[in-house]
């Protein structure tokens, strides 16, 4: 398959494609416990970093500017004025699909699917080629495609920020891993482009400048001000520090910098270009405690027999927002909840870019 556009594939996943991607998933899955993945993959390998926080910030701010999303953030989730609970949400579903069973992860996709259905509305304003009134639904093939390859892109970005790049073939067989991971969204392999090359050729067309009228990305008002927001914790006690906005500012490709009305100037540049210099050396120094997320560790303890220590829970809470991953079997064999689901909490396990109200 050459470059995907934006226009093709278009349609809403129905629930029996869904289920038979999740079918043809587990169908070649050969260890269940090990999950879609397992630890030989270069999957784990990467997303056991913290380093992937660096990319966190662009990857929002990419998805903001598919007005679809901005849309529905702004008509069905309060989670933009919480930029940690945005930040746990978009976590939780993505180390639960990489780091958890197999069971854990289609539990994960079938409920962000049952969510999905619920997030469906018209756009407000005219941005791009949508025009006010126009319909939007989360579960629709080139929306999902569009967050997946956020999500990618800052990935790569962010590992090669700090640690030896990626090899052309390590991307490559990183890249397809994650269309696997992309099915759980409910992304047919059919949708994907087909390699490296193509997706990176993919994402360079939705980053470029089109005519108003073809364009599928735009920043409404709307959108800036939820970047603008994003960027300043939201209110939150936490508040990104100047280099990490710098850096992230950085990353947006130049037209988005404009349509956000994000400043980079000398004093971002040079921000961003220490942050870029030192940050590797400090990062590789970090302890282990710190360096490697909580969930790769509950999932290296889950397949040494052993149950999340205190270290691998204290982490998680930072990545997901709870000690545990979510859609684990209660571990009591023979008692009255052995074989049951739970997800430790009353909070619905939200979608990278939604958040039902509660």
């Amino acid at each position: 398959m050459g470059l995907l556009s934006s226009a093709d594939c278009l349609g809403r996943v129905a629930p029996g494609d869904s289920e038979a991607l999740l079918a043809a998933i587990a169908a070649r899955t050969p260890d269940r416990n090990a999950g879609i993945f397992g630890p030989e993959s270069i999957s784990w390998r990467v997303n056991r970093e913290s380093a992937l926080f660096l990319g966190a910030g662009r990857a929002a701010l990419l998805q903001l500017a598919h007005p679809w999303v901005t849309a529905s953030l702004a008509e069905h989730s309060a989670v933009m004025d919480d930029p940690i609970r945005r930040f746990h949400n978009t976590f939780r579903v993505v180390f639960t699909m990489v780091f958890g069973t197999l069971d854990q992860a289609l539990a994960a996709s079938r409920h962000l699917y049952k969510l999905h259905t619920r997030i469906r509305g018209a756009i407000t304003e005219d941005v791009a080629r949508w025009k006010r009134g126009s319909h939007y639904e989360a579960n629709e093939i080139a929306a999902l495609r569009w967050v997946f390859a956020t999500l990618v892109e800052s990935a790569v970005l962010a590992h090669d920020c700090v640690l030896p790049p990626l090899s052309a073939a390590e991307r490559e067989k990183y890249y397809a891993e994650w269309k696997t991971l992309a099915a759980l969204f409910g992304l047919p392999d059919s949708a994907l482009p087909e390699d490296w090359t193509a997706f990176a050729a993919y994402c360079g067309a939705m980053h470029a400048s089109a005519d108003a009228g073809t364009c599928e990305l735009g920043v409404s008002d709307t959108a800036c001000a939820m970047a603008h927001r994003l960027l300043a914790g939201a209110g939150s006690f936490v508040r990104p520090p100047f280099w990490y906005r710098a850096l992230t500012i950085e990353w947006l490709p130049e037209r988005f910098r404009r349509e956000f009305a994000l400043p980079f100037g000398a004093t971002e540049e040079r921000a961003a270009d220490r942050a870029r210099r030192r940050l590797p050396a400090i990062y590789r120094r970090l302890p282990a405690a710190l360096r490697f997320t909580g969930p790769w560790r509950e999932g290296q303890a889950r397949l040494a027999g052993k149950r999340a220590g205190t270290l691998t829970r204290w982490s998680n809470r930072f990545w997901i927002g709870r000690p545990v991953l979510p859609f684990a079997l209660y571990p009591a064999a023979g008692g009255p909840d052995a074989g049951r689901f739970t997800s430790g909490s009353s909070d619905l396990l939200c979608a990278p870019h939604h958040e039902a109200r509660q």
